[in-house]
């Protein structure tokens, strides 16, 4: 019977262990998401042509990385699995290179700048791909337990959005905060704020290391595939190409991780250009969180985290203002996607994943639309159009990766050979190339159709771009999406008998389990 294999649950200790990879790995995505573009042009120097093809060309090359990370986990063997030794032997090397990414070098010609900027940003693409894609792969071969799979994505996407509530909320503040220390009392200028993002980032690399360890100390890998045949890259491409499922999800992960750093870019210009800093200054107001200018600071945790706006209402151009109001939404939002996430398992359960996930990216089709008619005093329908479009999303961020990992059974079913690594880094590819165009392309639509000029971001047309780009463009792709997954094979019914089918295979094949692992 196929309920022995179907029926393969993992402790809380594992599922928990398992997530804390991923949310390191969101210390790096996060930033580079939300921040990594504005870093560029306003702290590291360099000119928006200069930032748009270093964000470009090495995630482009980090995209090709990942096809051969895939080959490599594949054929990796180790008396700890295929993908676990990955994540272990990484871990130095990624704190190391993310501190160095967000190094500003003193002294340094434009052209060597330039040059570090995209070395720097290459290593870290690279280490972000042979770490995050054997990670990713090593949930599918973790348990063959379709609902498992949900839940054990359901608890890497609540730690995943736990770093992203921190990375989201607390990475401006902690800047300014060492920025500030850095200047001693003085005016702070940009060295002090390269010094501030040097700091941060150091902070994010020991938080990162110490997760990837848990990962690796906690985990198991059970599945095996149903034959041991060897195989080329050649053939598992061929074969891979014979997975409709693959194709369909392949480019919803190019369109959807575009929607990422294209909305990420947008959204900070959204509110630090578009939005009325009065209005947000009178929002903040109602919640104590702004002060005389020269007011002496009255201590706590949202004085030392930067979270006290000192200001007068008339002179807002130069303050924090928009920088609190966004890390609130960014929280705001991120907190409420954590909670729903929690809903994510049962609702795949009862309808199944393709159905939510669908559902769920029509309706952030809607919200994302919505955005653009909002006028820019109108900071309490940002909120809320921010939380409804949270509460549609949330659902569908664990389930898409599981979905993953039934495009690779998929290709077991159908061909009698599994290479997860090989699906999880084809998608990595897609993955890599979305958010290098998602970054590119925001810059690109601003410069050709708003004029946009990077000192002038204030003008007139650069301000509608903004707004076009946050609503329309962003809720445009978003459809794109739904769309493509109306298209996706795999329906609730489908994934069920192909569970069962492939649980009755393995128990054929695989060897018993020992009860302990030797490490």
């Amino acid at each position: 019977m196929a309920e022995q294999h179907f029926h393969q649950k993992l402790a809380f200790f594992e599922k928990a262990g398992y997530s804390a990879a991923d949310s390191a790995a969101n210390f790096v995505f996060m930033t580079m998401v939300l921040f990594q573009l504005n870093f560029y042009t306003d702290v590291f120097g360099l000119t928006a042509t200069a930032a748009a093809a270093i964000l470009l060309w090495p995630r482009l090359w980090d995209a090709v990385a990942d096809p051969i990370v895939g080959i490599l986990a594949d054929r990796t063997n180790t008396r700890w699995g295929k993908f676990r030794p990955w994540i272990l032997f990484t871990a130095i090397p990624w704190g190391v290179v993310m501190i160095l990414a967000y190094t500003t070098p003193k002294g340094w010609s434009m052209a060597a700048l330039v040059a570090y900027a995209a070395i720097t940003n290459t290593m870290l693409m690279s280490i972000y791909s042979m770490n995050n894609m054997p990670y990713a792969a090593l949930g599918g071969v973790m348990t063959g337990d379709i609902v498992e799979r949900a839940k054990l994505n359901s608890y890497r996407f609540i730690a995943v959005n736990a770093a992203q509530f921190i990375v989201g909320g607390f990475t401006l503040p902690l800047v300014a905060k060492f920025a500030a220390k850095h200047a001693s009392g003085g005016s702070v200028g940009i060295a002090d704020k390269q010094y501030g993002w040097q700091m941060t980032m150091t902070v994010w690399a020991i938080l990162c290391l110490v997760l990837f360890l848990i990962t690796f100390s906690t985990t198991r890998e059970r599945i095996q595939a149903t034959t041991r045949e060897k195989s080329s890259p050649k053939q598992d491409f061929a074969d891979l190409w014979k997975n409709n499922p693959w194709k369909v999800m392949w480019c919803w992960t190019l369109v959807h991780f575009s929607i990422l750093s294209f909305r990420g870019g947008a959204l900070y210009n959204y509110y630090h250009h578009y939005a009325d800093k009065g209005a947000m200054f009178d929002w903040l107001q109602k919640f104590g969180l702004v002060a005389p200018a020269g007011a002496p600071t009255a201590g706590g945790i949202l004085e030392t985290l930067g979270y006290i706006v000192h200001v007068n209402g008339t002179d807002l151009a130069g303050s924090n203002v928009a920088d609190v109001f966004n890390s609130i939404i960014n929280m705001l939002g991120t907190g409420i996607t954590i909670i729903v996430i929690l809903l994510s398992t049962q609702l795949a359960k009862t309808f199944g994943k393709k159905a939510v996930a669908a559902t769920g990216f029509a309706l952030a089709t809607v919200g994302t639309l919505a955005f653009y008619l909002l006028p820019p005093t109108h900071v309490w329908g940002m909120i809320a159009i921010t939380a409804l479009v949270a509460i549609a999303y949330a659902p569908t961020i664990p389930l898409t990766w599981a979905i993953f990992a039934d495009v690779a059974d998929y290709s077991e079913w159908k061909v009698g050979r599994r290479f997860t690594g090989m699906v999880f880094a084809t998608i990595g590819f897609a993955l890599k190339s979305g958010l290098a165009l998602g970054s590119a392309s925001f810059l690109w639509i601003m410069a050709g159709f708003f004029n946009y000029d990077t000192k002038l971001p204030d003008a007139p047309d650069a301000v509608k771009g903004f707004r076009v780009c946050s609503g329309i463009v962003v809720g445009l792709l978003f459809a794109v999406c739904t769309v493509l997954l109306f298209c996706y094979q795999l329906n609730k019914r489908t994934t069920i008998q192909m569970a069962d089918e492939l649980a009755e295979r393995r128990k054929r094949f695989a060897p018993a389990i020992p009860s302990t692992e030797a490490l």
